[in-house]
């Protein structure tokens, strides 16, 4: 929400300069759409070098329950800017109360149902599948129930992911999931990369709308800066962080998937072009500047940077997971 005020008000301020008018709200719906962090790119980048786990953890778990969240922003700001609501503050609360709360609950439920399931089998294959049905399962419900679908597969996902190892999900189990869900992870987002690059092709293009693009990077960047530091700030009284954990949340905060999907969503108004446009070079921005230079920084503040073996999917820290056999004894089925 931070990152969403600091970057809706910084375009709205800055479109009258360079002879652009945006709406208020229509400012923070693109504040809202740019904000998600994509994971993938920055995770890849951390486990080449040697860095703190708990880092590795912090931006990785960010990531996941901000992507959850900015889409119910998203959908409450889309709404009120469309006008197809009227929306007051009650009425916003309530909308954001009932799709993160439903969405959590229905995803917690979901997983839930998803690790009996798996504690009851020994075959990676159906495993998969039953990851398949829970994504597609947990999100389709939560829409029907009018809660947060992205909210519901983010936490039934996280149920599992953390349940599993430690008696339902053999290693072998979790080697297919991992290897899965990696492949489907880069397959949609090489689409979603593909489809908003035929969306440029066909904008009339206009000077302003890059220009104003451009401006806005700064912004963002500060944006992510706030929304890390304050946090880290705050909470460091409680909680330790490893070294230069601000800076490198900042620069590491890469824009990709979730942000294209929710800019290709948009319909088809005056204002769309511009925020296609401003997302199309953000995104480009901190893949292309951001992500080649995120090692120097990580570098930079980790004082001892080694290089590190890509890691292979894994159980959980101290969760001795399934290796063959089920946890209470039993010999595998598996050849």
């Amino acid at each position: 929400m931070i990152s969403t005020a600091v970057i809706g008000t910084g375009l709205w301020l800055l479109a009258p300069l360079i002879g652009l008018t945006i709406p208020y709200l229509w400012a923070l719906v693109f504040g809202v759409l740019i904000s998600p962090t994509d994971p993938v790119a920055v995770l890849a980048i951390l486990k080449t070098v040697t860095v703190p786990k708990s880092l590795e953890i912090d931006m990785s778990g960010e990531s996941l329950f901000n992507d959850g969240v900015a889409v119910v922003l998203f959908s409450v700001l889309l709404a009120a800017a469309t006008g197809t609501e009227e929306l007051g503050v009650a009425r916003v609360a309530e909308m954001l109360a009932v799709e993160t709360l439903g969405g959590a609950l229905i995803g917690l439920a979901a997983g839930y149902v998803a690790y009996r399931a798996t504690r009851r089998l020994d075959d990676y294959a159906i495993e998969v599948l039953i990851s398949i049905a829970l994504a597609m399962g947990a999100f389709s419900l939560a829409t029907h129930l009018h809660a947060s679908g992205p909210l519901a597969v983010v936490v039934a996902g996280l149920y599992l992911g953390n349940r599993g190892p430690r008696d339902a999900l053999s290693d072998e189990t979790q080697r297919y999931l991992f290897g899965y869900w990696t492949l489907v992870d880069e397959i949609l987002n090489s689409i979603l990369f593909l489809l908003i690059g035929l969306e440029v092709l066909v904008l009339r293009f206009d000077w302003s709308h890059s220009l104003a693009a451009l401006c806005l990077i700064p912004v963002i960047v500060a944006a992510r800066f706030t929304a890390a530091a304050i946090p880290v700030l705050v909470l460091q009284r409680w909680q330790s962080f490893a070294p230069g954990s601000i800076a490198i949340l900042t620069w590491g905060g890469l824009r990709g998937g979730i942000s294209i999907a929710l800019a290709l969503s948009l319909p088809e108004t005056p204002e769309k072009p511009i925020l296609l446009t401003a997302t199309y070079c953000a995104v480009i921005f901190t893949l292309a500047v951001q992500g080649l230079t995120l090692k120097r920084v990580i570098r930079h503040y980790c004082t001892k940077p080694q290089v590190a073996e890509p890691r292979q999917a894994e159980t959980r820290p101290g969760s001795p997971g399934r290796t063959g056999a089920r946890k209470g004894g039993g010999e595998s089925k598996r050849p």
